[in-house]
């Protein structure tokens, strides 16, 4: 069964860049169809889709969130990594990765999550 691990700071301070790994167990992020996204999850609200990089390379943004986000990889280490800049207070939330087969707030596995809190 395919594991992912998100890894990260747990404690920022506003204006500050977010990074973000997601470590992947058990099945290459090349592999066709799959899309690696990032999610998260406000305290008290929905959860939302952050974007998403395919197994091609290929990256997918929230349009809320384009301005302030990046999704990289790197294969050899088979992690993908999401940074948002200019977090604020807001930005505290459960992060997620995912795997799914489309670049949305669908998955078909999930991490574990880790808590992101954005304060001074």
């Amino acid at each position: 069964q395919v594991q992912l691990q998100e890894s990260g700071p747990g404690l920022l301070k506003p204006s500050q860049t977010l990074s973000l790994t997601c470590t992947v167990f058990d099945v290459s992020i090349t592999t066709d169809y799959y899309y690696w996204n990032w999610i998260r999850q406000p305290p008290g609200k929905e959860m939302q889709w952050m974007g998403a990089i395919s197994a091609s390379g290929n990256t997918y943004y929230n349009p809320s969130l384009k301005s302030r986000s990046s999704i990289s990889r790197d294969t050899s280490r088979n992690q993908f990594t999401l940074q948002l800049r200019s977090v604020t207070p807001e930005d505290t939330a459960v992060y997620y990765c995912t795997i799914g087969l489309r670049a949305s707030i669908d998955y078909v596995h999930r991490g574990h999550g880790t808590q992101v809190t954005v304060s001074s």
